[in-house]
């Protein structure tokens, strides 16, 4: 209780002093419900100012303008993955929102500068090849994929005004998100987390690894889906809220390849009876009631040789 009050304390006070690098050091140790939004947003620097206000409000009404063939993809992703969660169905509005505006947000394209990947181009009609024609598309250079909403659900929960919302989300995105969908050797990249956690499991769990692979259930097969989505519509929200805690304090995405491995290393003896990929997949089917803390505590505490 006097720890639990006194982090609450200290937390407020990282917020009266406006300090980013603080409030980075303290959302390690996790962060109390009530202050999340703020110390995120001081974290990503996003203090919605007006012009900001004013910016999200023009890409509102170029959504109202202009339909883009990426919009239909949008709804039917939402559709498919947030509009069939628990948690997250109730936050559709929302969500439509901020992926349509995100899709026409040109300023997106600059995270392309340190990215691998390459905007996609159109021509316009009847200029194809012509370079002075070529346009980004769509806009913001990002094709949604399956899944691509929820990056955006969790953060639903902690914040209501849209447009503030909308900043938390893109620069989620350009920090941390964008690195779970492209090729890149970036130790965020998903290509360094997939072979983080098979060299986690290979290292501390090597019978479970080689069991796995003999039946043909790779278990990066398994965990990957976890990892491009950051976990999100995987674990329960507040457990998937204390993960991205780390992942902001820590900036770094590795995290994520540690708690997949801990799931393995959680599960390990149903595992080890398995002998088919449905069978595994089966045993990791649900996470929803697993506690994100302890598992890496656990995990990485056992492991440390």
């Amino acid at each position: 209780e006097f720890f639990e009050n006194e982090h609450v304390r200290v937390g407020q006070k990282v917020l009266a002093e406006q300090d980013s690098a603080a409030a980075q050091q303290y959302v390690r140790q996790g962060c109390p419900t009530a202050l999340r939004a703020d110390l995120w947003a001081l974290i990503l620097n996003i203090s919605n100012q007006p012009e900001d206000i004013l910016y999200y409000e023009q890409l509102k009404s170029n959504v109202i303008q202009h339909n883009l063939l990426v919009d239909s993809l949008i709804y039917k992703d939402v559709k498919l993955t947030a509009s069939n969660d628990d948690y997250y169905f109730v936050f559709e509005d929302y969500l439509y929102q901020v992926l349509l505006c995100f899709s026409r947000d040109t300023s997106v394209l600059e995270h392309f500068t340190y990215s691998s990947a390459t905007p996609p181009k159109s021509y316009i009609r009847g200029k194809l090849g012509m370079e002075e024609y070529a346009v980004f598309y769509p806009p913001n250079g990002v094709i949604p994929f399956h899944g691509f909403s929820m990056y955006v659900a969790p953060l639903c929960f902690l914040y209501h005004e849209p447009s503030k919302l909308y900043q938390i989300f893109r620069e989620m995105y350009v920090r941390f998100f964008f690195r779970l969908h492209s090729i890149s050797s970036h130790p965020s990249g998903i290509v360094s987390l997939c072979l983080l956690f098979e060299t986690l499991l290979q290292t501390h769990l090597p019978q479970l690894f080689y069991h796995l692979r003999e039946i043909g259930a790779q278990p990066l097969r398994i965990s990957f889906k976890w990892m491009v989505r950051a976990f999100s519509g995987y674990l329960a929200t507040d457990q998937l809220l204390l993960l991205w805690d780390r992942i902001l304090g820590y900036n770094s995405l590795e995290i994520l390849a540690v708690l997949a491995a801990a799931v393995f290393a959680f599960r390990a003896v149903n595992l080890m009876e398995v002998t088919s990929l449905a069978a595994a997949e089966a045993v990791l089917a649900d996470l929803s009631t697993l506690k994100v803390m302890p598992l890496l505590q656990i995990f990485l505490f056992a492991t440390v040789t």
